[in-house]
């Protein structure tokens, strides 16, 4: 067979072989994940008071997560330092904050009594670390009151993959388990599984001032301002970064927690699923804070999709009914 055929069949062959994750483990006990060997993101576990993934990268090689409080670029939103990458947080579990880090309240007169009710969420092991068609990273993480004493604990899954036309998702499962004792879980704003966008794309840019690229929407067909604090099955933000239009949905499983989840999601970049805070966010009077029993558990399942134009374009609708579905 001539040369140039063989090349072309070995051209075709490459193209039919499916991509590949890999997972490495980081010397800070992290773990980085690659997509056909190009970097994809990082699990940080040793920079704040909480784990989280930064950067993402998300189509067209795309940073889909604003750089601060990580490294400062010129032009970026430098405000609310905790957020960090995607990440989640909560403002009162068991007593202790892990929304916020000391660098969240600066010198504010109030920063003293919050100080003292600043919690973290700590890595204990990696318990799954897999490559291949989809690469997968499993997590157990304490959950540390401002002493360092043990209040409750936590099983994360995260899953990187493909869908069939060619967009990148991170699956995100957390499971908050009362290990220790019963556990107050209160009706806070500041809670819930987080993304923070990049500020190019965000709506307006808040304290800064001007307008930024971005639109929300929800699956509910409420846009921008209108989707903070309403329940929805999806939420997408999309906008232009370095010109590229792009653009990342977060999908709220049926069998998550609290589902449809209520929406944290602001026009200055923060973008939050939060079905704790139902009476911050005002969709009820009374407060939503209930206690987690002992040995009891509640888990949050969520998918990101990270996509090219508006949610039309990406069929943000089609890809939550294929979510839905998962078992």
């Amino acid at each position: 067979m001539k040369p140039l055929v063989l090349g072309l069949l070995a051209s075709f062959a490459l193209g039919l072989q499916a991509a590949q994750f890999s997972v490495e483990k980081t010397a800070s006990g992290g773990a980085i994940v690659k997509l056909d060997g190009e970097f994809l993101t990082e699990l940080v576990v040793d920079q704040a008071n909480k784990t989280y993934l930064w950067p993402i990268i998300g189509t067209q090689g795309v940073t889909m997560t604003r750089a601060y409080p990580m490294k400062e670029v010129a032009g970026e939103q430098h405000d609310h330092p905790h957020h960090r990458g995607l990440c989640f947080g909560h403002e009162n579990i068991g007593g202790y904050d892990t929304w916020a880090e000391a660098a969240s309240f600066g010198k504010a007169p109030k920063s003293s009594e919050r100080m003292k009710h600043l919690g973290s969420i700590k890595l204990r092991q990696i318990t799954r670390m897999e490559g291949g068609e989809k690469a997968s990273l499993r997590t157990e993480s304490d959950y540390l009151d401002a002493q360092g004493n043990k209040t409750c604990s936590e099983v994360r899954e995260y899953v990187f993959g493909l869908r069939a036309n060619g967009q990148r998702f991170i699956d995100v499962d957390v499971v908050i388990i009362a290990s220790e004792a019963d556990t107050l879980v209160d009706d806070k704003k500041d809670a819930g599984l987080s993304i923070r966008v990049p500020t190019e794309m965000a709506v307006d840019r808040g304290k800064e001032g001007g307008r930024g690229t971005g639109h929300i929407i929800s699956s509910e067909g409420l846009r921008d301002e209108e989707a903070w604090g309403k329940r929805a099955k999806w939420v997408d933000y999309y906008g232009t970064v370095g010109g590229k239009a792009v653009g990342v949905a977060m999908l709220n499983h049926p069998k998550s927690f609290q589902h449809p989840t209520p929406w944290h999601v602001r026009t200055y970049g923060l973008f939050t699923a939060n079905p704790f805070g139902l009476s911050q966010l005002k969709l009820q009077d009374k407060s939503a804070a209930f206690t987690l029993k002992k040995g009891e558990r509640l888990t949050l399942r969520h998918r990101f999709v990270f996509h090219d134009g508006d949610e039309k374009a990406a069929d943000i609708a089609g890809a939550y009914e294929e979510y839905a579905k998962q078992p």
